[in-house]
């Protein structure tokens, strides 16, 4: 939980401390809603009677379109509500004052305790009047290259809030777009290197990982997925049911990877290639875990593809331990952070021999010591592998 914000109960503020404070004093806080809090903390120190605020921001993000951060009269601590990429379908979207502030409004006011005759109906300004608040006011925050967010604010005050509050609070919108602006594009950074090469990866690339050439070595459990006839599929089936074919194979195999503490580094047209660093003592065990959920979800999903007419899917799977290179490999301009070595190029080798042998999951011998006391194995043979010298025993696991 975020720490809530320092304010001495005893020291009395100015608009124009408010001001200072948030143009000078917040360069070492990280999170945007624990800014907007102490703001609106702040704000009613210095004579604003504010009751209620949000800030509503817009990111690119593959699960939600935005966040909504909501403070309180008597809340420390703001709260963050995620938005579906579908909320501007809804009721409650649709003639609110997000709409009109999204659709170019440059203000929204609304006397709550006016004229019941005179009311713009909407669910959220009845919310509002149930909650007491007598006046409501909306602003577009404006971040660069046009980006359009909003920050709201709420009085229960009689009279509502008089020009010169709103000057007060017209006054913090152009610092509080630059302040948000800085954490959003911070979170939108680590967003979007969790989305494309995975969390531990992405806060590596943060961190200042970066160069060509560097990395470290990681013992691991390393897992290599393929789909099978995936060329035939792509060959004779309509692009967007391919797509929607490849999406719900990758969130079938990779929600229970994530789920037991596997970190997925690469999709690779139809397959995946994910970790499970030792540094965890169950990460052998945790990759069993994902693969027999994986196995349970790929069933869910062929039955569905079966009640909509397509052929059911099938996988291999290649599971192998060893050290691998962590790091960056590319060209000078254009990196990949991946892992490479002989452990990976094993667990290949047995994701191929999935064909050959029949089983959907092969397990190296040194991986299978790992767990076989925990799990029922079946001991397959021993079989030559392409780039090794030694045939290899291999195990199946049909958890």
């Amino acid at each position: 939980m975020n720490a809530p914000p320092k304010i001495d109960p005893a020291t009395a503020y100015s608009d124009e401390d408010v001001l200072h404070w948030l143009t000078n004093d917040v360069r070492e806080e990280r999170f945007i809603d624990n800014i907007f809090a102490e703001m609106c903390l702040r704000l009613q120190r210095a004579g604003i009677p504010l009751k209620r605020a949000t800030l509503h921001v817009l990111i690119q993000h593959p699960q939600w379109l935005g966040a909504k951060i909501m403070w309180a009269d008597g809340m420390r601590n703001a709260e963050i509500t995620r938005v579906d990429h579908d909320v501007r379908g809804r009721s409650e979207f649709i003639g609110s004052p997000a709409s009109e502030i999204f659709e170019g409004a440059t203000e929204v006011r609304e006397n709550l305790a006016g004229d019941p005759a005179r009311r713009r109906k909407h669910a959220i300004y009845d919310e509002m009047r149930a909650m007491g608040l007598t006046e409501y006011i909306a602003w577009p925050l404006y971040h660069t290259l046009g980006k359009r967010h909003m920050v709201t604010f709420a009085t229960d005050r009689a009279a509502g809030f008089d020009e010169a509050h709103i000057a007060s609070l017209r006054k913090m919108l152009p610092i509080l777009a630059l302040v948000s602006e800085i954490r959003v594009k911070n979170r939108l950074a680590r967003t979007l290197l969790e989305t494309y090469v995975g969390s531990h990866a992405g806060e590596l690339i943060l961190a200042g990982a970066t160069r060509r050439g560097t990395g470290t070595t990681v013992r691991a459990a390393i897992m290599i997925c393929d789909l099978r006839d995936f060329t035939h599929i792509s060959d004779n089936w309509p692009r967007d049911d391919v797509i929607d074919l490849l999406n719900g194979y990758f969130d079938a195999m990779s929600e229970p990877i994530a789920r037991h503490g596997g970190e997925i580094l690469k999709f690779m047209g139809d397959g995946l290639l994910a970790i499970f660093p030792l540094s965890e003592p169950s990460a052998c065990a945790d990759l069993l875990r994902a693969v027999a959920e994986a196995r349970q979800a790929m069933s869910a999903l062929n039955e569905k593809n079966t009640e909509a007419g397509r052929a059911p899917l099938n996988f291999g799977i290649g599971v192998h331990v060893g050290d691998v290179m962590y790091g960056n490999i590319g060209s000078s301009a254009r990196l990949d952070f991946t892992v490479i070595g002989p452990a990976v190029n094993m667990a290949s080798r047995l994701e191929t021999l999935t064909k050959q042998v029949g089983k959907n999951v092969l397990l190296s011998h040194a991986f299978a010591d790992l767990v076989k006391a925990e799990f029922e194995l079946e001991r397959v043979g021993e079989f030559p592998v392409r780039g090794f010298s030694e045939p290899v025993e291999l195990f199946a696991y049909h958890g």
